[in-house]
Protein backbone atom coordinates (compact mmCIF):
# COMPACT_ATOMS: atom_id res chain seq x y z
CA UNK A 1 0.00 0.00 0.00
CA UNK A 2 1.43 3.36 -1.05
CA UNK A 3 1.42 6.92 1.33
CA UNK A 4 -1.45 8.34 0.25
CA UNK A 5 -0.19 11.69 1.02
CA UNK A 6 2.75 11.04 -0.98
CA UNK A 7 0.08 9.74 -3.86
CA UNK A 8 -1.69 12.94 -3.62
CA UNK A 9 1.73 15.21 -4.01
CA UNK A 10 2.91 13.48 -6.71
CA UNK A 11 -0.19 12.75 -8.64
CA UNK A 12 -0.59 16.51 -9.11
CA UNK A 13 1.95 17.25 -11.18
CA UNK A 14 1.28 14.18 -13.53
CA UNK A 15 -2.64 16.08 -13.75
CA UNK A 16 -1.05 18.97 -14.59
CA UNK A 17 1.05 17.41 -17.70
CA UNK A 18 -2.25 15.99 -19.26
CA UNK A 19 -3.65 19.39 -19.17
CA UNK A 20 -6.51 17.82 -16.76
CA UNK A 21 -7.78 21.40 -14.87
CA UNK A 22 -7.66 21.40 -10.71
CA UNK A 23 -11.29 21.25 -10.27
CA UNK A 24 -11.66 17.81 -12.09
CA UNK A 25 -9.56 16.07 -9.90
CA UNK A 26 -9.13 17.68 -6.46
CA UNK A 27 -12.88 17.03 -5.00
CA UNK A 28 -11.40 13.07 -6.05
CA UNK A 29 -8.28 13.51 -3.85
CA UNK A 30 -10.23 15.17 -0.84
CA UNK A 31 -12.63 12.02 -0.37
CA UNK A 32 -9.72 9.67 -0.94
CA UNK A 33 -9.20 7.79 2.50
CA UNK A 34 -7.10 5.11 1.93
CA UNK A 35 -5.06 3.09 -0.61
CA UNK A 36 -6.34 -0.31 -0.27
CA UNK A 37 -7.22 -2.25 -3.44
CA UNK A 38 -10.36 -0.73 -4.57
CA UNK A 39 -11.96 -0.53 -1.26
CA UNK A 40 -15.20 2.57 -0.76
CA UNK A 41 -13.50 6.03 -0.73
CA UNK A 42 -9.69 4.34 -2.16
CA UNK A 43 -7.58 5.82 -4.77
CA UNK A 44 -8.06 3.85 -7.08
CA UNK A 45 -11.90 3.39 -6.30
CA UNK A 46 -12.71 6.90 -6.33
CA UNK A 47 -10.61 7.63 -9.41
CA UNK A 48 -11.65 4.91 -11.37
CA UNK A 49 -15.81 5.91 -10.73
CA UNK A 50 -14.86 9.65 -12.04
CA UNK A 51 -13.53 7.84 -15.00
CA UNK A 52 -16.52 5.93 -15.63
CA UNK A 53 -18.71 8.34 -14.85
CA UNK A 54 -16.93 10.28 -17.89
CA UNK A 55 -16.63 7.27 -20.40
CA UNK A 56 -20.67 6.90 -19.78
CA UNK A 57 -20.74 11.35 -20.61
CA UNK A 58 -18.65 9.82 -23.91
CA UNK A 59 -15.39 12.24 -22.54
CA UNK A 60 -13.42 9.49 -23.52
CA UNK A 61 -10.22 12.09 -23.04
CA UNK A 62 -11.39 12.71 -19.56
CA UNK A 63 -12.15 8.92 -19.11
CA UNK A 64 -8.86 7.73 -19.79
CA UNK A 65 -6.83 10.49 -18.04
CA UNK A 66 -8.77 9.31 -14.90
CA UNK A 67 -7.72 5.69 -15.39
CA UNK A 68 -4.60 6.59 -15.71
CA UNK A 69 -4.66 9.06 -12.35
CA UNK A 70 -6.38 5.74 -10.79
CA UNK A 71 -3.48 2.95 -11.52
CA UNK A 72 -0.50 5.39 -10.58
CA UNK A 73 1.78 4.96 -9.65
CA UNK A 74 1.95 1.18 -10.61
CA UNK A 75 -0.13 -1.92 -10.63
CA UNK A 76 -0.10 -3.88 -7.32
CA UNK A 77 -2.92 -5.51 -7.65
CA UNK A 78 -6.09 -6.05 -9.64
CA UNK A 79 -8.15 -2.88 -8.82
CA UNK A 80 -5.30 -0.89 -10.44
CA UNK A 81 -4.77 -3.75 -13.00
CA UNK A 82 -7.88 -2.94 -13.91
CA UNK A 83 -7.74 0.40 -14.04
CA UNK A 84 -4.72 0.45 -16.48
CA UNK A 85 -6.83 -1.83 -18.72
CA UNK A 86 -9.56 0.33 -19.16
CA UNK A 87 -6.94 3.63 -19.44
CA UNK A 88 -5.63 1.58 -22.58
CA UNK A 89 -8.93 0.63 -24.53
CA UNK A 90 -10.61 3.82 -23.66
CA UNK A 91 -7.58 5.83 -24.93
CA UNK A 92 -7.68 3.38 -28.04
CA UNK A 93 -11.45 4.18 -28.58
CA UNK A 94 -9.98 8.01 -28.17
CA UNK A 95 -7.37 7.72 -30.68
CA UNK A 96 -9.98 7.58 -33.50
CA UNK A 97 -10.80 10.80 -32.86
CA UNK A 98 -7.40 12.39 -32.58
CA UNK A 99 -6.17 15.32 -34.64
CA UNK A 100 -3.70 12.94 -36.16
CA UNK A 101 -4.13 9.09 -37.36
CA UNK A 102 -2.40 7.00 -34.27
CA UNK A 103 -1.48 3.43 -34.88
CA UNK A 104 -0.50 0.75 -32.40
CA UNK A 105 2.73 -1.10 -32.55
CA UNK A 106 4.23 -4.03 -30.82
CA UNK A 107 8.12 -5.17 -30.85
CA UNK A 108 7.81 -9.01 -29.87
CA UNK A 109 11.36 -9.30 -28.71
CA UNK A 110 13.01 -12.45 -26.96
CA UNK A 111 12.61 -11.51 -23.34
CA UNK A 112 9.05 -9.54 -23.38
CA UNK A 113 6.81 -7.10 -25.46
CA UNK A 114 7.28 -3.26 -26.34
CA UNK A 115 3.66 -1.39 -26.62
CA UNK A 116 3.79 1.68 -28.57
CA UNK A 117 1.93 4.19 -30.07
CA UNK A 118 2.58 5.69 -33.39
CA UNK A 119 1.99 8.16 -35.64
CA UNK A 120 3.86 8.62 -39.29
CA UNK A 121 5.42 5.56 -39.43
CA UNK A 122 3.76 4.14 -42.48
CA UNK A 123 3.94 7.81 -44.00
CA UNK A 124 5.43 7.36 -47.52
CA UNK A 125 7.33 10.07 -47.14
CA UNK A 126 10.35 9.63 -44.92
CA UNK A 127 10.63 11.58 -42.03
CA UNK A 128 12.86 11.75 -39.20
CA UNK A 129 11.56 9.75 -35.72
CA UNK A 130 10.96 10.69 -32.39
CA UNK A 131 10.53 8.40 -29.30
CA UNK A 132 9.27 10.01 -26.59
CA UNK A 133 9.46 7.60 -23.34
CA UNK A 134 7.92 8.62 -19.59
CA UNK A 135 9.35 7.44 -16.63
CA UNK A 136 8.67 5.09 -13.74
CA UNK A 137 5.51 6.00 -12.62
CA UNK A 138 4.13 7.13 -16.21
CA UNK A 139 2.50 5.15 -19.12
CA UNK A 140 2.45 5.71 -22.78
CA UNK A 141 -1.11 6.78 -22.96
CA UNK A 142 -0.41 9.45 -21.03
CA UNK A 143 1.99 11.18 -23.18
CA UNK A 144 0.26 9.94 -26.68
CA UNK A 145 -1.72 12.86 -27.47
CA UNK A 146 1.52 14.77 -28.15
CA UNK A 147 1.77 12.81 -30.98
CA UNK A 148 -0.62 15.26 -32.84
CA UNK A 149 2.42 18.48 -31.73
CA UNK A 150 5.15 15.66 -33.11
CA UNK A 151 3.27 15.72 -36.75
CA UNK A 152 3.23 19.09 -36.33
CA UNK A 153 7.03 19.15 -36.33
CA UNK A 154 7.32 17.08 -39.63
CA UNK A 155 8.45 14.37 -37.50
CA UNK A 156 6.90 10.61 -37.51
CA UNK A 157 6.65 9.77 -33.42
CA UNK A 158 6.54 6.85 -30.94
CA UNK A 159 5.21 7.00 -27.76
CA UNK A 160 6.30 4.15 -25.86
CA UNK A 161 7.66 3.01 -21.69
CA UNK A 162 10.09 2.28 -19.73
CA UNK A 163 10.89 -1.73 -19.29
CA UNK A 164 8.42 -2.69 -16.41
CA UNK A 165 5.69 -0.01 -17.05
CA UNK A 166 2.42 -0.22 -17.90
CA UNK A 167 2.22 -2.55 -20.94
CA UNK A 168 5.79 -2.85 -21.21
CA UNK A 169 7.19 -6.45 -20.18
CA UNK A 170 10.67 -6.48 -20.43
CA UNK A 171 12.75 -6.48 -17.13
CA UNK A 172 14.03 -3.72 -15.66
CA UNK A 173 17.67 -3.70 -15.42
CA UNK A 174 21.29 -2.89 -15.88
CA UNK A 175 21.00 -3.48 -19.52
CA UNK A 176 17.64 -2.12 -20.25
CA UNK A 177 18.84 0.28 -22.38
CA UNK A 178 19.19 -2.22 -24.90
CA UNK A 179 15.66 -1.87 -25.71
CA UNK A 180 15.75 1.18 -27.73
CA UNK A 181 18.26 0.23 -30.36
CA UNK A 182 15.88 -2.90 -30.60
CA UNK A 183 12.74 -1.17 -30.45
CA UNK A 184 14.39 1.27 -33.98
CA UNK A 185 15.22 -2.36 -35.03
CA UNK A 186 11.81 -3.37 -34.92
CA UNK A 187 10.08 0.17 -36.14
CA UNK A 188 12.20 0.51 -38.89
CA UNK A 189 13.44 3.28 -38.08
CA UNK A 190 15.53 6.05 -40.09
CA UNK A 191 18.82 7.07 -39.89
CA UNK A 192 17.87 10.32 -38.22
CA UNK A 193 16.02 9.37 -34.48
CA UNK A 194 15.30 11.69 -31.99
CA UNK A 195 14.68 10.69 -28.63
CA UNK A 196 12.50 12.49 -25.55
CA UNK A 197 13.19 10.99 -22.72
CA UNK A 198 11.42 11.62 -19.20
CA UNK A 199 13.31 11.21 -15.83
CA UNK A 200 14.85 7.86 -15.22
CA UNK A 201 14.01 6.97 -19.38
CA UNK A 202 16.70 10.02 -19.37
CA UNK A 203 19.52 7.51 -18.17
CA UNK A 204 18.24 5.00 -20.43
CA UNK A 205 18.33 7.13 -23.63
CA UNK A 206 21.65 8.28 -22.84
CA UNK A 207 23.20 4.96 -22.72
CA UNK A 208 21.57 3.97 -25.54
CA UNK A 209 22.82 6.51 -27.83
CA UNK A 210 26.65 5.77 -27.05
CA UNK A 211 25.79 2.26 -29.17
CA UNK A 212 23.09 3.55 -31.45
CA UNK A 213 24.08 6.04 -34.53
CA UNK A 214 20.49 6.51 -35.39
CA UNK A 215 19.99 8.48 -32.31
CA UNK A 216 21.05 11.86 -33.21
CA UNK A 217 19.62 13.92 -29.87
CA UNK A 218 18.08 13.03 -26.95
CA UNK A 219 16.01 16.09 -24.52
CA UNK A 220 15.42 14.91 -21.27
CA UNK A 221 14.28 16.02 -17.52
CA UNK A 222 15.36 14.85 -13.97
CA UNK A 223 17.33 12.19 -15.65
CA UNK A 224 19.69 10.26 -13.12
CA UNK A 225 23.37 10.20 -14.33
CA UNK A 226 25.68 8.44 -11.67
CA UNK A 227 25.25 9.81 -7.77
CA UNK A 228 21.75 8.57 -7.58
CA UNK A 229 22.56 5.30 -8.00
CA UNK A 230 25.62 4.91 -6.26
CA UNK A 231 24.87 6.75 -3.43
CA UNK A 232 23.12 5.11 -0.19
CA UNK A 233 22.35 8.10 1.94
CA UNK A 234 20.98 10.19 -1.16
CA UNK A 235 18.68 7.33 -1.91
CA UNK A 236 17.62 7.10 1.47
CA UNK A 237 16.72 10.79 1.38
CA UNK A 238 14.59 9.97 -1.46
CA UNK A 239 10.34 9.94 -1.73
CA UNK A 240 9.42 6.46 -0.51
CA UNK A 241 6.94 6.18 -4.00
CA UNK A 242 10.07 6.69 -5.81
CA UNK A 243 12.34 3.81 -4.11
CA UNK A 244 8.86 1.58 -4.28
CA UNK A 245 8.34 1.80 -7.47
CA UNK A 246 12.31 1.24 -8.51
CA UNK A 247 11.80 -1.85 -5.98
CA UNK A 248 8.55 -2.81 -8.20
CA UNK A 249 9.88 -2.70 -11.58
CA UNK A 250 13.62 -3.96 -11.14
CA UNK A 251 12.26 -7.04 -8.99
CA UNK A 252 14.49 -5.57 -5.57
CA UNK A 253 13.84 -5.80 -1.97
CA UNK A 254 13.55 -2.30 -0.94
CA UNK A 255 16.47 -2.82 1.54
CA UNK A 256 19.05 -4.39 -1.09
CA UNK A 257 17.94 -1.22 -3.74
CA UNK A 258 21.44 0.82 -3.57
CA UNK A 259 23.03 -2.23 -4.18
CA UNK A 260 21.07 -3.61 -6.95
CA UNK A 261 21.47 -0.24 -8.60
CA UNK A 262 25.01 0.64 -7.93
CA UNK A 263 26.27 -0.61 -11.32
CA UNK A 264 23.89 1.60 -13.37
CA UNK A 265 26.18 4.70 -13.28
CA UNK A 266 27.58 6.28 -16.25
CA UNK A 267 31.03 6.79 -15.59
CA UNK A 268 33.13 10.08 -17.18
CA UNK A 269 34.84 8.28 -20.42
CA UNK A 270 30.71 7.12 -21.32
CA UNK A 271 29.79 10.90 -21.00
CA UNK A 272 32.57 12.22 -22.90
CA UNK A 273 31.88 9.76 -25.80
CA UNK A 274 28.63 10.63 -25.85
CA UNK A 275 28.21 12.06 -29.83
CA UNK A 276 24.10 12.62 -30.11
CA UNK A 277 23.61 16.20 -29.05
CA UNK A 278 21.87 16.35 -25.13
CA UNK A 279 19.19 18.88 -24.01
CA UNK A 280 18.73 18.57 -20.37
CA UNK A 281 16.16 20.50 -17.96
CA UNK A 282 17.05 19.87 -14.69
CA UNK A 283 15.33 21.21 -11.49
CA UNK A 284 17.48 22.89 -8.74
CA UNK A 285 15.20 21.44 -5.58
CA UNK A 286 15.06 18.12 -6.96
CA UNK A 287 14.32 15.82 -4.20
CA UNK A 288 14.72 12.55 -6.54
CA UNK A 289 17.84 13.18 -8.44
CA UNK A 290 20.84 15.04 -6.97
CA UNK A 291 22.49 18.16 -8.38
CA UNK A 292 25.84 16.30 -8.39
CA UNK A 293 24.26 14.31 -11.32
CA UNK A 294 22.91 17.40 -13.89
CA UNK A 295 26.59 19.07 -13.42
CA UNK A 296 28.02 15.84 -14.62
CA UNK A 297 26.55 16.50 -17.98
CA UNK A 298 27.74 19.90 -17.73
CA UNK A 299 30.87 18.95 -17.34
CA UNK A 300 31.69 16.18 -19.76
CA UNK A 301 28.75 16.43 -22.41
CA UNK A 302 30.22 18.91 -24.89
CA UNK A 303 27.11 19.25 -27.20
CA UNK A 304 24.85 20.20 -24.10
CA UNK A 305 21.92 22.25 -24.11
CA UNK A 306 20.69 22.92 -20.77
CA UNK A 307 18.26 24.58 -18.93
CA UNK A 308 16.90 24.56 -15.03
CA UNK A 309 14.33 25.65 -13.12
CA UNK A 310 13.96 26.43 -9.63
CA UNK A 311 11.27 24.18 -9.19
CA UNK A 312 11.15 20.35 -8.04
CA UNK A 313 11.36 17.02 -9.33
CA UNK A 314 9.40 17.09 -12.87
CA UNK A 315 9.60 21.14 -12.61
CA UNK A 316 5.94 21.19 -12.36
CA UNK A 317 5.64 25.18 -12.10
CA UNK A 318 7.36 25.35 -15.48
CA UNK A 319 5.41 22.44 -17.57
CA UNK A 320 4.54 24.70 -20.46
CA UNK A 321 8.06 26.06 -20.55
CA UNK A 322 9.55 23.16 -20.21
CA UNK A 323 7.39 21.63 -22.79
CA UNK A 324 8.33 24.64 -25.60
CA UNK A 325 12.02 24.41 -25.17
CA UNK A 326 12.14 20.60 -25.48
CA UNK A 327 10.03 20.67 -28.97
CA UNK A 328 12.06 23.77 -29.64
CA UNK A 329 15.55 22.42 -28.80
CA UNK A 330 14.48 19.58 -30.92
CA UNK A 331 14.07 21.85 -34.32
CA UNK A 332 17.25 23.33 -33.15
CA UNK A 333 19.20 19.82 -33.28
CA UNK A 334 17.66 19.05 -36.73
CA UNK A 335 18.63 22.64 -37.69
CA UNK A 336 15.34 23.41 -38.26
CA UNK A 337 14.15 27.19 -39.17
CA UNK A 338 10.83 28.24 -40.95
CA UNK A 339 7.75 29.32 -39.25
CA UNK A 340 7.22 26.44 -36.60
CA UNK A 341 10.63 27.10 -35.07
CA UNK A 342 9.82 31.07 -34.60
CA UNK A 343 6.61 30.16 -33.31
CA UNK A 344 7.71 28.36 -30.67
CA UNK A 345 10.41 30.90 -29.72
CA UNK A 346 7.66 33.70 -29.49
CA UNK A 347 5.68 30.82 -27.37
CA UNK A 348 8.56 30.38 -25.24
CA UNK A 349 9.32 33.77 -24.63
CA UNK A 350 5.55 34.82 -23.96
CA UNK A 351 5.83 32.31 -21.40
CA UNK A 352 8.88 33.46 -19.66
CA UNK A 353 7.27 36.70 -19.59
CA UNK A 354 4.13 35.21 -17.98
CA UNK A 355 6.49 33.57 -14.85
CA UNK A 356 8.36 36.56 -14.23
CA UNK A 357 4.95 38.43 -13.99
CA UNK A 358 3.62 35.89 -11.41
CA UNK A 359 6.72 35.99 -9.59
CA UNK A 360 6.83 39.70 -9.64
CA UNK A 361 3.47 39.23 -7.52
CA UNK A 362 4.57 36.50 -5.57
CA UNK A 363 5.30 38.36 -1.79
CA UNK A 364 7.21 35.31 -0.69
CA UNK A 365 10.58 35.65 -2.59
CA UNK A 366 11.29 31.56 -1.39
CA UNK A 367 8.96 30.00 -3.71
CA UNK A 368 10.51 27.95 -6.95
CA UNK A 369 8.87 30.85 -9.18
CA UNK A 370 11.17 33.45 -7.60
CA UNK A 371 14.57 32.68 -8.76
CA UNK A 372 16.43 33.27 -12.26
CA UNK A 373 14.39 30.78 -14.35
CA UNK A 374 16.93 29.32 -16.85
CA UNK A 375 20.24 28.83 -17.66
CA UNK A 376 19.74 27.67 -21.00
CA UNK A 377 22.35 27.14 -24.30
CA UNK A 378 18.84 27.27 -26.42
Amino acid sequence: MNDLAELKQYVVAHARAQNIPAAHHQGILDRIRTDEDGTPGSWVRELTLAGDRLAEEDDLLGAFQQYNLARFPYVDGEARRTALERCVTTFDRWRHSAPVPITPFTARLPDGEVRCWTTGLDSGTPRPLLVFLGGIVSIKEQWAPLLGQIAGLGMAGLVTELPGVGENTLPYDADSWTMLPRLLDAAGAPESTYVVALSFSGHLALRASLEDSRIKGVVGAGAPVRRFFTDAAWQRRVPRLTLDTLAHLTGSAPEKLSDHLAGWALDDDQLRAVTAQIGMVASRRDEIIPPEDWELLRRHVPSLRFLAHDDVHGSPRHLTETSLWTFLTLLRMRGEGGPARARLHEALRAERARLRAVADATPDRTTPDRAPLAESTA
